[in-house]
């Protein structure tokens, strides 16, 4: 027979490695390209059949390596302050999860070789941590990406998440040291990348807007290596997950079943830490330059993405304040600045349009909000922080909420939590006073709980139309009041809201 039809070597394009070295040398310069490029030969090389392990193992990490720099150019472009058009940004989102996807699957892909016992397997035990660790780093990748969309989720990730460092446990190696990436001088474990993925499962990433989850990610990567694993529960270790489950991790409400898989997990040492940073941080009024707080976070957003992972972070977990009720019924929606204004103050009834409207179902309700369910949604407007009016079945008034979380189990639901910050809500024309400078009433603004006798007031005005310094008055039922502003607890895109001191006194 001819040795040619006989030969059992591979056609493939990067078979020899030289071969493959200069085909990534070769990348497109333009990051989005390159990715995109990149993800195609991970699935190449995953899915070839004539590949020995080890040659597969040695592919998928040049390849991963070779995107790491595109990847953090696209995701910065991604989270930066100055978007593209919604179509480019679906497009680097789907670029950079299919890399981070394929990277994950080529590690696994490897390690099932290892791990079963196939031909060729055992020559991978010597590069096993570091591949373990490069796994779990790219399904924490992954499932972060899938974060900053609010799902929906892979249910596969934790399966393979808790199977990878099952593995690592079960081989000896989960705290084994290894440098994840060549120039980038931090040694990682198994035990410390499973953390960090768990952790920030265990953060309720669905409250926080992507580049808070940004922000939250890189705060947690910085503090692995004081958290805890235990495989019993401890007053330090209030989270737990199941290896085996494939389920997102729990905080203890009561002792889970025993399970020769479950794990428990919390900040330990890092808690303090975090603390005293929180602490460094009120005092100085700044932020270690390392959190890049600035660039796409404003101080006010970095400081409460702190204290999120401060109370999430605490052995003392936050319990509800109001007790849930399971209902089900409709609730009509108005979204952002406008819309409330469309609600509240109409004009003429025939103006009225129901195709500005969504129709919510109501699954729990409590005296501080509301878990809703999105049967069709329509449009890109919802997101954390956004503004609604809300008028349940059967209701003649109008309440004032924000979304507190997002999560979305399919590309056509979406489930939200919504926190009522009023039950009430007037439009007011406003007079702003800067020094001794008063307008002419050119703003409309939105009182809360207008009937509110005593105390602080809230007040909400489009984004900008405040500044440092400034007061309003206006005139409501014959009776003059002046809002002092002493904070601002929300500021988003199209509005803030104003914490005031008020006085009051009958109109001229």
């Amino acid at each position: 027979m001819i040795a040619i039809f006989s030969s059992s070597r591979s056609d493939h394009p990067m078979a020899d490695l030289k071969e493959a070295k200069r085909l990534l040398a070769a990348l497109p310069a333009e990051p989005l390209a390159a990715l995109e490029e990149l993800a195609h030969w991970l699935e190449s090389v995953t899915t070839e059949a004539s590949f020995k392990p080890e040659t597969r193992a040695q592919l998928v990490q040049l390849v991963d390596e070779a995107g790491q720099i595109p990847a953090r150019k696209l995701a910065r472009e991604y989270l930066g302050a100055s978007r593209q058009g919604k179509l480019q940004e679906s497009k680097h989102w789907n670029v950079i999860h299919s890399f981070w996807k394929a990277s994950a699957l080529g590690y696994l892909t490897c390690l099932d070789a290892y791990a079963t016992g196939a031909k060729g397997g055992d020559a991978l035990k010597g590069s096993a941590p570091l591949l373990t660790v490069r796994a779990l780093r790219c399904l924490a990748t992954q499932l972060k990406w899938l974060y900053l969309r609010y799902g929906p989720l892979d249910e596969r990730i934790w399966g393979m998440i808790g199977g990878v460092y099952a593995l690592a446990e079960a081989r000896k190696h989960a705290r084994t040291k290894v440098t994840v990436y060549p120039g980038v001088p931090a040694e990682s474990t198994a035990e410390q990348e499973f953390l960090r993925v768990a952790m920030l499962g265990a953060c309720s990433p669905d409250s926080l807007l992507p580049n808070e989850i940004e922000l939250a990610e890189k705060v947690i990567a910085g503090s692995t290596a004081k958290f805890l694993l235990t495989r019993e529960h401890q007053a330090e270790t209030p989270y737990w997950i199941d290896l085996t489950a494939g389920q997102p991790p729990a905080r203890i409400a009561r002792q889970p079943q025993p399970s020769p898989g479950i794990r428990f997990f919390g900040a330990g040492p890092a808690f303090a830490d975090l603390v005293a940073q929180l602490q460094q941080i009120r005092n100085a009024r700044e932020f270690p330059a390392a959190l890049g707080v600035g660039d796409t976070l404003t101080p006010e957003a970095a400081l409460g993405v702190l204290e999120h992972l401060e109370s999430c972070w605490s052995t003392k977990l936050p319990e509800r304040r109001h007790t849930r009720h399971r209902v089900k019924s409709r609730l009509t929606i108005a979204w952002g600045f406008d819309g409330i204004l469309e609600v509240l103050a109409p004009g003429d009834s025939l103006s009225f349009d129901a195709a500005t409207y969504e129709s919510w179902i109501v699954e729990n309700v409590s005296v501080g909000g509301f878990g809703a369910l999105i049967p069709q949604l329509r449009g890109d407007w919802l997101r954390i922080g956004c503004l609604l009016a809300m008028q349940p079945e059967g209701g003649d008034n109008w309440l004032i909420g924000v979304v507190r979380r997002l999560s979305r189990p399919s590309l056509q639901q979406a489930a939200v939590g919504i926190q009522t910050i009023a039950r009430g809500a007037v439009p007011v024309q406003l007079r702003v006073h800067t020094g001794h400078i008063v307008s002419d009433g050119g703003e409309t603004g939105i009182l809360l709980n207008p009937t509110s006798p005593e105390g602080e007031m809230q007040l909400l005005v489009r984004a900008g139309v405040h500044a440092p310094g400034q007061s309003f008055s206006f005139d409501l039922n014959g009776r003059h009041t002046v809002l002092l502003p002493v904070g601002v607890p929300e500021r988003r895109t199209d509005y803030e809201l104003l914490r005031c001191r008020h006085l009051v006194r009958d109109a001229a």
